[in-house]
């Protein structure tokens, strides 16, 4: 394994992951490179900065067959293992791909692909957002049925629920925005 400057610490591969929101059209998708060392509680940190939500329910990875989250005794009727210290890397063994889903009322399911492997980089110490395209929806629309609702009444002004859902959101929607430069800002914080 390459080592750092200093030669103290192991440098790791990195990951670019595509992560595009399920069952929505036009995609909502972000590409992001990680270290392949992260552990899954980071990367749903990764994944709740990349789509601008706010980690407030529940979330659940499958990978390679497995099922991980953090698990609940209110819903252990399909329990799920620990994803406490694992790594990415480790969880996913020889698979290409997973899915992460977030809020199980709205059901948002994200499919995750592992694009490329990358070589280590000694400069490279956090998560980056490097392409992506559409606003994330807001959190509880509703899943994706109540997410075209909302986008449909924000945008016409004259639609009987406009006024209502922008009271509720507060401000204009635009769902063809995307700051890769926002994003980042958010992914820095994330100490990985």
């Amino acid at each position: 394994m390459p080592w750092n400057n200093a030669g103290q610490l192991p440098l790791t591969h990195r990951l670019q992951l595509r992560i595009e929101l399920a069952w929505v059209k036009p995609a909502i998708w972000r590409r992001v490179v990680v270290p392949e060392t992260i552990t899954l509680p980071k990367l749903h940190q990764v994944i709740q900065a990349v789509m601008g939500w706010l980690d407030c329910h529940l979330h659940e990875f499958e990978i390679a067959g497995e099922r991980y989250g953090v698990p609940d005794p209110d819903y252990d009727f399909e329990p799920v293992r620990t994803e406490q210290r694992v790594r990415l890397a480790t969880a996913l063994g020889g698979a290409k791909s997973f899915r992460y889903v977030y809020d199980f009322g709205d059901d948002w399911e994200h499919r995750i692909k592992v694009e490329r492997r990358l070589p280590p980089d000694p400069l490279f110490d956090t998560a980056l957002c490097i392409a992506g395209a559409n606003a994330s929806p807001p959190e509880d629309v509703g899943g994706e049925p109540g997410y075209a609702d909302f986008v449909a009444a924000m945008a016409d002004p004259n639609h009987p629920e406009h006024h209502d859902m922008r009271a509720w959101h507060g401000e204009p929607f635009d769902p063809t925005a995307f700051d890769v430069t926002a994003v980042d800002l958010r992914l820095h914080r994330i100490k990985i």
